[in-house]
């Protein structure tokens, strides 16, 4: 059963790296990921998944489905680009586009070892006539922390008995992190416009909303929790000096290590809107964008994941790779790959340098970290897990246009081949083995004290 979904990896390889590489060389933003989306549904569908597409009212999402009955068990692929990453696969900064999209976080990568682990899976279950339902969840916009969100407001996760995803990074390892919970807002502060020297007077300044509101958000951070997050920029801050402006806009986000610490951060902080505007005699509202949960790492899962990781190996690097990703290393910041091995905790020689050269053993203890995922959502939901694997070089910074010169090279279509392995395999043992769904389930259950997923999102809220 496992050779014939490996059998069918290694025989699909140079299918699967072809189609990543289309997906890179056409990267496409949050929401408007119309190729990528097309074509993985396209390679589903002529496999024998049904299509359900348009999920959550975005276009771009889809789920596809093969099998019949219980368990059922989602695959999470994504495939969305970053803007003003644009890049060749150059060890030196050269954009194909200027200020164009790029893949700084490997989704093109993402979503084809998703697709290649599904269609794995089904080749085994239909070989040995296997049970279950397999599906792949085509999930746009996860940059922008939307998809999963929206899709998880229409309900099409919550009869899954596990969910299992991956991320392209540097190590080879479980990822037993919690990403922050997050909400992504912006405030519209609308006042009067008038002549600012002449008759100032007459005007009330929405950017004087804006202004005092970030100052009540300020003083607002001593009295939350020190690992949460506020961020923010003003898109819109007035035209000229000499005009009283009479709109103004701040973007917010707010992330803490769990979703009621947001929740109450995002409630006063719509207190601090009312009263910036009561004191500017300006009106405001509020354009609530997305909102997420933190993550929650299933450890039994990951303990499958692991033990197929351990089975599958590292990728194996060429020299030529060896000399591009040393090329790549040598525009990085002098201490970034010093600074990586202190992060990891550990020595060249013993994680690999360029490349990472061993399945790292995952954390005992569930790590917090700052930044934020819609995985989140799923995962409390359903049991979910979730790995990565050697896709980009030591040092390199995700969201960068070095991680976009290795996602549209050999180097990256390794790792995901490694990914797509990895995932069917604890897929399949997943769906032979309920035991292990049983003991998922109940860790879930544990952790989430048994309460039932409410989405963040208002009633009101759409996909932008």
């Amino acid at each position: 059963m496992e050779n014939t979904a490996l059998n069918y990896l290694e025989a699909n390889q140079d299918k699967l790296n072809r189609l990543a590489g289309e997906i890179w060389a056409r990267p496409e933003i949050a929401l408007k990921e119309e190729f990528a989306s097309r074509q993985i549904a396209l390679h589903l569908e002529q496999a024998g998944f049904s299509i359900t597409k348009n999920i959550g009212q975005m276009p771009t999402a889809f789920v596809a489905q093969w099998g019949q009955g219980k368990p059922i068990i989602g695959i999470l692929g994504e495939y969305d680009a970053l803007p003003g990453l644009s890049q060749k696969v150059s060890p030196d900064k050269e954009p194909m586009e200027e200020n164009g999209p790029g893949h700084g976080c490997g989704h093109n990568l993402l979503g084809v070892a998703s697709l290649g682990a599904a269609l794995a899976v089904k080749e085994a279950m239909a070989q040995h006539q296997l049970k279950g339902t397999i599906r792949y969840y085509g999930c746009p916009a996860e940059e922008t922390l939307v998809g999963k969100v929206y899709m998880a407001r229409a309900g099409v996760f919550h009869d899954l008995d596990a969910a299992i995803t991956w991320h392209p990074g540097y190590l080879n390892t479980v990822s037993n992190v919690s990403l922050a919970a997050l909400n992504s807002f912006k405030v519209n502060f609308h006042g009067v416009s008038t002549h600012a020297g002449a008759t100032p007077q007459l005007g009330r300044s929405a950017l004087k909303g804006v202004e005092l509101m970030d100052i009540g958000v300020n003083y607002l951070r001593e009295h939350i929790s020190s690992k949460a997050r506020i961020h923010s920029v003003i898109p819109h801050g007035g035209k000229a000096p000499n005009v009283v402006p009479d709109y103004a806009q701040i973007w917010y986000y707010v992330r803490a290590p769990k979703r009621k610490q947001v929740d109450a951060i995002y409630s006063w902080m719509l207190d601090i809107a009312k009263g910036a505007a009561l004191m500017t005699q300006t009106t405001y509202d509020i354009e609530f964008l997305t909102g997420g949960h933190d993550v929650l790492p299933n450890k039994t899962i990951g303990q499958v994941f692991h033990e197929k990781m351990k089975q599958v190996g590292p990728p194996q690097w060429s020299s030529e790779e060896m000399e591009f990703a040393q090329k790549l290393q040598s525009n990085f910041p002098k201490d970034a790959v010093q600074k990586s091995l202190q992060y990891f905790r550990m020595t060249a020689e013993e994680i690999g340098a360029p490349f990472c050269k061993i399945i790292k053993e995952p954390s005992d203890e569930v790590i917090t970290v700052g930044g934020s995922s819609d995985v989140g959502d799923v995962s409390y939901i359903t049991p979910t897990a979730q790995i990565s694997t050697c896709c980009q070089v030591l040092g390199a910074s995700s969201h960068s246009w070095e991680v976009v010169a290795t996602s549209g090279s050999g180097i990256g279509f390794k790792g995901m081949i490694m990914a797509a392995k990895v995932m069917a395999l604890a897929a399949l043992e997943l769906e032979t083995k309920p035991e292990l769904l049983v003991k998922a389930r109940e860790e879930f259950e544990k952790a989430t004290q048994g309460k039932t997923y409410v989405s963040p999102l208002p009633e009101d809220a759409v996909p932008l």
